[in-house]
């Protein structure tokens, strides 16, 4: 009887210890990913309770935006530690102008941090998502053209947008712009 439930507790682990293996594999690729020329870390703002904006947001207003919770500027502060971490050699950062993409910006510890208008919010008519998406494209083609790297920091909405992912807060999505103008997801990263 003891044998067998010793036998059960091995299998479980095993089984447990199998199943981990392929999600700490995909990670590794994921970073090696992010090392590759021509890739860039596509994510979206670190953690921000609620959904949307108040009826009164303005750009470079935070009062009236949603905002990052002190667990988000922690977040941040963690993605930027694993960037460096990791040795992926980021040439820029790109966030949108809302508050909370820039304080993640900020809060990763990576200069420069230039704002990026194309990975603005378009959740409830803010912006053109077709528009926005196409101009995230041809930004990411400049990229590519000057060999930088970038790490992109936006909005579920404009992520999804853009490759069909539907991130957490402060998962990181890797991309690549195919030779036929396509973005192509090269791997994901969850940062918690």
């Amino acid at each position: 009887m003891m044998a067998r439930h010793f036998m059960a507790a091995a299998v479980a682990v095993g089984l447990a210890a199998g199943l981990a293996w392929p999600a700490q594999a995909q990670a590794e690729d994921a970073w090696q990913a992010t090392r590759a020329a021509g890739s860039h870390l596509l994510m979206r703002h670190a953690i921000a309770p609620g959904t949307g904006d108040p009826a009164a947001f303005a750009i470079g207003d935070c009062s009236t935006q949603r905002n990052l919770s002190e667990e988000g500027r922690r977040q941040a502060g963690r993605i930027g530690a694993a960037i460096r971490q990791n040795d992926v050699p980021v040439d820029v950062v790109l966030p949108s102008q809302w508050c909370r993409s820039r304080d993640t910006a900020e809060g990763l510890g990576i200069r420069p941090v230039e704002d990026e208008p194309a990975l603005n919010s378009f959740f409830a008519g803010r912006g053109d998502r077709n528009e926005q998406t196409e101009a995230l494209r041809e930004r990411i083609a400049e990229l590519d053209a000057e060999g930088r790297k970038a790490v992109l920091v936006s909005h579920q909405v404009n992520i999804t947008a853009l490759t069909g992912v539907y991130p957490g807060s402060g998962e990181i999505v890797v991309i690549r712009l195919g030779e036929d103008g396509e973005v192509r997801v090269e791997g994901r990263i969850g940062t918690d």
